[in-house]
């Protein structure tokens, strides 16, 4: 009688649950040298999971043909993250990794965050909707503040307070590799906000800058407003629902009148009224070296001023676009059955209202 066959271990039985056995990476021609995308967007999660991320994990270690790697929305949490960290230690070869919607929490920040020290080939890191908190803030700023060559890291719609603002603040200042930063969907407010937004104006490396959906108010505003007074690099940015009102308004307006670097801006969904919006207008009027090529304003009833505000700057920066909720032909439209309802009535009515 036969030897019953060996129960498969770790990494065999890892990638029978995944239905692939990788090639072996000195086999692997460059022509196939592509993506490996595992994602499970839409779908329940979880299809790698965490037995199927240790067994891709061990394969990928001296892969060399795997130079993007999204693993998103697969619930690895903790653990997964490790094994995938220590994984990326070695490899030298993937430069975008997608991690998001994992539920990695503060121990898969801990583990990047030490993978990041080591690693010089990262080039993109998605690590959005991981339920990073206030305590992963720690970790992942130990990481951002030695790392040099990560130039895109999204770490929006995570879990980040104003403890996290004084803390990624810090870091993003001493950074000098990122161009392109996500934080959006997190819950920045006040002290909190205005730390990040002062780190953020320090940084002169950094081109893109979303910090929508947050709650920076007119403090983190005026912080904002600072930062682009002083910054000669960022190109977009992004500060849509962030409740800022007129007077965190004419603070970013104040930077924007210095400003010659920012092609884009984005201040929608924030309740800025007409007089904050002219604010905006009349700072890109005064700078003659604005760079300005996207300006959006919220959607707001324009009124008069708001109107010749936005012809006139149309006028003197004919290559801007400028968008905003309001309808000005409409509004003018409204604006002359006004004027002409003011009007004397005809002749015939009025003689016959004398008499």
């Amino acid at each position: 009688q036969l030897p019953a066959p060996p129960t498969p271990g770790p990494y065999l039985g890892g990638a029978a649950e995944l239905r692939r056995v990788p090639q072996p990476p000195a086999r692997a021609p460059r022509r196939r040298r592509r993506p490996l995308q595992l994602g499970d967007h839409g779908g329940a999660g979880g299809a790698v999971a965490l037995l199927g991320a240790k067994a891709l994990a061990l394969s990928l270690m001296v892969d060399t043909s795997v130079l993007t790697l999204d693993l998103s929305d697969n619930w690895l949490q903790g653990e997964g993250a490790a094994a995938l960290a220590e994984m990326l230690k070695e490899n030298c070869y993937t430069s975008a990794v997608d991690l998001s919607d994992n539920k990695l929490g503060v121990e898969g920040a801990k583990a990047f965050s030490s993978m990041l020290l080591e690693n010089t080939t990262l080039v993109s890191l998605q690590l959005s909707g991981n339920e990073f908190d206030d305590h992963a803030a720690k970790y992942l700023a130990d990481a951002i503040r030695a790392n040099s060559k990560v130039e895109i890291l999204d770490l929006s719609y995570n879990l980040f307070g104003d403890k996290a603002g004084d803390i990624l603040g810090m870091a993003i200042a001493e950074n000098i590799g990122l161009k392109e930063f996500k934080i959006s969907w997190n819950h920045f407010h006040s002290q909190g906000a205005a730390a990040l937004a002062k780190g953020l104006g320090a940084n002169i490396f950094l081109k893109v800058l979303d910090v929508s959906y947050n709650g920076f108010g007119n403090s983190g505003a005026a912080a904002l407003g600072e930062a682009l007074r002083v910054n000669n690099v960022l190109e977009e940015l992004n500060v849509r629902n962030n409740r800022i009102s007129v007077e965190g308004a004419l603070h970013i307006a104040a930077g924007l009148k210095e400003n010659k670097t920012l092609k884009k801006l984005n201040m929608t969904r924030n309740p800025m009224q007409s007089e904050g919006c002219c604010g905006l207008l009349k700072a890109l009027q005064a700078n003659s070296g604005t760079g300005m090529e996207i300006l959006d304003l919220p959607d707001i009833p324009v009124d008069k001023e708001l109107a010749e505000l936005c012809d006139a700057v149309k006028i003197l920066l004919p290559n801007l676009l400028l968008r905003h909720g309001g309808n000005m032909n409409l509004q003018r439209k409204s604006r002359l059955k006004d004027e002409l309802r003011a009007l004397p009535k005809a002749v015939g009515n009025s003689q016959a209202a004398v008499a």
